[in-house]
């Protein structure tokens, strides 16, 4: 494979890494609906909120231990385990 192309195909793979990263964030933070829910007396169920901290605990723990930190993977998912942990503990405490 040419150089010119392994370089286009790292641009792209660096453009997707970087939307998914986005669209991950955006995804945790959304939970702060959820939180105000819960306090407002109307509690989400705490399922999906607590799979949501394991899986991001689970990425952020992998992202960590490569031999060269997955950036990117640590970022998406660290507030995942924040907002995750926070709206379940919520659903309790309305």
């Amino acid at each position: 494979m040419e150089k010119e192309e392994i370089n286009r195909r790292l641009h792209k793979a660096k453009m997707i890494g970087n939307t998914a990263t986005v669209a991950c964030l955006v995804m945790y933070v959304s939970y702060i609906q959820q939180i105000i829910s819960n306090f407002s007396g109307h509690p989400v169920s705490p399922l999906q909120p607590i799979c949501a901290a394991i899986n991001a605990i689970l990425w952020v723990a992998y992202g960590w231990i490569k031999p060269q930190k997955d950036w990117p993977v640590i970022i998406a998912n660290f507030p995942g385990i924040i907002f995750g942990i926070l709206t379940f503990i919520t659903v309790y405490i309305h």
